[in-house]
């Protein structure tokens, strides 16, 4: 049948693809655990590491172990934030589809789900605010998010005033700090202090 062998082909290709990606980009192999853990050393943003090509893209590391959940990223404009949080959500999609991935090494306990909150835009043809869009898709995340999942949280609050921006991100980290049924591991950037 002409379907199946498209299917498997399609299949193929994407496996090829992978394997070359790691074979070319020295990719590791993850380790993959039941354990809420997340450890990546030396991890690279697969993307941005192939565009910047006139300066090395810099390595990152992140770790959580097994008692910790939250991590705050601060530093100014331009200093790679976002990068570093989309990087993180990169290697745990790629570990979890089964490939290996850019990093010296990484330990990666699965995770259900993964959340972004990144980017600041309105959505005029909805009748929504930049405000309106965030707060929507912060309560979708907090509302589905479990234990297992992983939350990419780019500037809550940037949408609104200072003090009341500074008010929901407080909240929104006090909530997954303190549900008793949350504690996702969280990457949470924000300008407040």
């Amino acid at each position: 049948n002409i379907l199946e062998t498209a299917q498997a082909l399609a299949e193929m290709d994407v496996y090829l693809s992978l394997a070359d990606a790691a074979v070319n980009n020295q990719y590791c192999k993850p380790i993959i655990t039941e354990d809420k853990v997340l450890s990546i050393k030396e991890g690279r943003h697969p993307v941005v590491e192939k565009k910047q090509l006139s300066r090395a893209f810099v390595p990152n590391d992140v770790e959580f172990d097994e008692n910790e959940f939250i991590k705050i990223i601060t530093g100014p404009n331009m200093s790679g934030k976002s990068t570093y949080l989309r990087q993180v959500a990169l290697i745990v999609l790629l570990a979890q589809i089964g490939s290996f991935v850019p990093a010296k090494s990484a330990t990666i306990g699965v995770v259900d789900r993964i959340f972004t909150r990144i980017g600041a835009q309105d959505e005029i043809h909805a009748g929504q605010s930049t405000f309106m869009v965030e707060m929507t898709e912060t309560a979708n995340i907090l509302n589905n998010a479990t234990s297992r999942s992983l939350l990419i949280l780019d500037e809550i609050g940037r949408g609104t005033s200072t003090y009341d921006g500074l008010s929901i991100a407080w909240a929104v980290l006090e909530y997954i700090h303190n549900h008793p049924d949350l504690h996702s591991r969280t990457l949470f950037a924000t300008h407040f202090h």
